[in-house]
């Protein structure tokens, strides 16, 4: 189960609206092994494409040595769907090549009358696909 916070929830809502047509890219990193989504970094869709998303290769890089030095772990890695449903594609499958993370998908249009837009997480491992339930919380529980 994805555990978020609304205020992460809303702005990553708002990343995907704001972006479309274009799908919409990012990460919500936490710290190492904690599996709590805490900084929220929208992304760049360096593909400029309503049907495709590609994170800029020097940004990720740069992000990922950010989060290493910092000692975080991407939890989130969302992009939105612009014309349908919020469900994995085969290309996203190809790329989810972090089998800890979240890969959340937001839909934002209307594709099955389910509303303006949808919000759902997966799993995917070794090309395998498990939607899982989101609890959105106003704030995570004092760390133990």
């Amino acid at each position: 189960m994805l555990t978020i916070t609304q205020a992460l929830y809303d702005q990553i809502v708002a990343h995907s609206r704001a972006d479309h047509p274009d799908e919409a890219c990012g990460v919500v990193a936490g710290p190492a092994g904690t599996g709590r989504a805490e900084r929220f970094i929208p992304m760049l869709n360096a593909a400029r494409s309503p049907t495709f998303y590609e994170f800029d290769s020097t940004d990720l890089l740069k992000l990922y040595r950010e989060m290493d030095d910092r000692d975080e772990e991407p939890v989130i890695i969302y992009h939105s769907h612009t014309a349908t449903e919020a469900y994995p594609s085969r290309t996203d499958v190809t790329y989810a090549n972090e089998p800890g993370a979240h890969y959340v998908l937001v839909c934002t249009a209307d594709a099955d009358d389910a509303g303006d837009f949808q919000f759902r997480s997966y799993r995917i491992v070794g090309g395998e696909i498990t939607e899982e339930e989101v609890e959105v919380v106003e704030a995570y529980p004092p760390a133990a």
